[in-house]
Formats: C-alpha cells, structure tokens, sequence
C-alpha cells in the first residue's frame, strides 16, 4: 500500500469513526437490541440442536427477553419507586441523625468539622422530590414536556423489540457475512482475535449479568428477612455496584447498617446486616463468579471504574453501555501487541 493510499484509509476510517459520533444518540437503541440479541444468541443456538428451525428459537428466545424485561417494568420498577420515595421521607432524619452524633464524633477523633442546615435541605427535598410523586410520575413528566421526547420514547419502544427479534434470527448470518468479507490473508488473525473478544465478552456481559442479578437477589431477600423496608433497593444497589470488585460489597454494607441503624436503632440487626453481606460475599467468591464468570475477564478494578467514567463523559449513556465490552476488547488487543512487542527485535 502505498503511502497516498495509507494516508486515504486513515481518513476514510477517522471520518466514518467521526460519524458514528454524530450519530450517537440514533445508536441507542440498536446498541441495546445488540446486547440483548448477543445475550440471547447461545440460547438460541442450544435450542437448534433440539431440532428447531432458527426462526422459531429466536422467537422463543425473543419472547423470553420481552417478558423478562416487560416483568421488571411492571413489578420490580414500581417497587424500587415506592422504595426510593421511602428513602427520600427518612433522609432529613437520616441527616438530623448525623449532625447530632456522626459529625461531633468525626470532630472529636479526626477534627473535621463542618455543619449540615436541616432546615434547608429539608426544603430542598420537598421542592424537588415531592412534586414527583413517583418514578413513573417522573417519566411521564419528562415525557410530556416535549412531543419530540415523546416520539422518540414511542419509536425506542417499537424499534429495540424488532431489531432484537431480527438480529437473533440472522445473527450467524451477519457474523458470517463480515468474516467473507475481511481480506482473505488477514482473515485468520482476525478471526482469531474476535474469537478471544468473544470468549471475554461472553464471560463479562453473561457471566458478570447474572452475578449481578444473583447478588441483587440473595442481598435484598436476606435484608428482607432481617426486616429492612428498604431491602430492595439496597439489594439492587449493591448487586449492581459488583461489577466493580468489592464496590458493591462497601456500599452496600454502609449504606444498610445505617439504614438498619436508624429503622430499629440497636446494633443486632447491623450485625445481621454484615452476616446477610457476609453471605452474599461467600456466595459471589466460591460459588457465582468461579461458576458463571471464570478468570477469563481479568480488568483490574481501576480499569472498570475508569473505563465507566469515561465512557459516561464521552458519550453519556450509550458510553456507559459500551464502556465495558470495549474495555475487555481492548484488553484482548493490548495482550496480543504487549506479546508481539517481546516477541520484537526492538524488545530482544
């Protein structure tokens, strides 16, 4: 290739990359019925061997996801919105609470002073949170105050369903149109490193989901036996916060023996709090992550959070979407050019 030749395909890639940035916000909904078809893609393909047509696999699979996620907004949101305006009435209790005995202890062993206007903020909580009601209040809101809004919600809503069915039933298809294409003697490299994409890709977004999803579950229904009324939302919290190593396990304990504090104020329930992570902890390092994850992943924790953080500035929630896959991709190539580098006469 010639050096004009070079020059034109350098251009050619930073203008297409430039373009997927403008588009950004139309990406949306075709990244999340791509992550929900990658998700549903080995069900599918256990289904054919039992005999079944592509077709009906993928519609089975599709139902499955629909009514999974159709679930959760009709019964898991409305409860973490119930939960969330539970909060938002204790927390002028929670923060009277630290101003009469966290602060004066903070001041005494550590000097840090500083004061909290209960007042004020009590205000604050009911201009802002009051008015909304609930979550689903907070939506239709949002969504009435433009038509515009409102359209794009509608189109999402139709559009991510029918791109997941088609990208389920053709996904092999559209897999194996990209390989015919790819030049015949870079093909096996590229093959090859898509492969270990793949296998990381495939251990983080269905194995770390479903470590998630299972840490959500043992968390809120073991504060729920302790008799937290906000054992849901701090389950779903924490869980969430475990694709971080060991983030959700600090948050999750912080913030539900403060709330175990101040709901029944004795310190049995904070240590059936601590028994209940404690549990889970056991659960998610012998059990869920050997078992679902493996040690195929291996982003170190600042790695995650980093890769979060800025995918969330670049490109706001599609970024957060990304941010993860194209990390562990990154990962994968970076191992491959740190082995060919000490593989190199430049290294030797």
């Amino acid at each position: 290739m010639t050096n004009p030749q070079k020059i034109a395909t350098a251009l050619a890639i930073a203008a297409v990359l430039y373009l997927i940035y403008l588009l950004t916000p139309v990406w949306q909904p075709f990244l999340i019925a791509a992550l929900l078809a990658y998700l549903g893609d080995p069900l599918v393909n256990s289904l054919r061997h039992c005999k079944l047509s592509r077709t009906w696999a993928a519609s089975l699979v599709f139902i499955l996801i629909m009514s999974v996620v159709l679930l959760l907004f009709l019964f898991l949101v409305p409860l973490l919105g119930r939960q969330v305006s539970l909060l938002i009435d204790r927390l002028p209790q929670t923060i009277l609470w630290a101003q009469q005995f966290v602060l004066p202890w903070l001041q005494q062993h550590f000097g840090i002073s500083f004061s909290l206007d209960i007042p004020t903020l009590k205000a604050e909580l009911a201009q802002h949170w009051r008015q909304a009601g609930s979550v689903a209040a907070v939506v239709w809101t949002t969504l009435s105050r433009s038509g515009l809004v409102l359209l794009e919600f509608l189109t999402n809503l139709i559009l991510i369903p029918m791109v997941t069915f088609y990208l389920l039933r053709d996904w092999n298809n559209v897999v194996d149109g990209i390989r015919r294409l790819l030049p015949r003697h870079i093909e096996p490299v590229i093959v090859k490193l898509f492969s270990e994409c793949d296998e990381v890709l495939g251990a983080f977004l269905r194995g770390q989901f479903f470590v998630m999803v299972g840490l959500a579950i043992v968390y809120s229904l073991g504060l729920a036996i302790v008799g937290l009324d906000l054992a849901l939302l701090l389950g779903v919290l924490a869980g969430i916060l475990a694709v971080v190593p060991y983030l959700g396990l600090i948050v999750g304990v912080l913030a539900a023996s403060i709330s175990a504090f101040m709901q029944f104020h004795d310190g049995i329930h904070v240590v059936y709090v601590l028994i209940v992570f404690g549990v889970g902890h056991l659960l998610e390092s012998m059990v869920l992550t050997p078992w679902l994850v493996g040690d195929r992943i291996g982003l170190h924790p600042v790695a995650v959070i980093f890769a979060i953080l800025a995918g969330g500035h670049l490109f706001g929630f599609v970024g957060i979407l990304l941010a993860l896959p194209a990390a562990a991709v990154i990962m994968v190539l970076l191992r491959h050019l740190k082995q060919d580098y000490l593989n190199s006469g430049l290294y030797r």
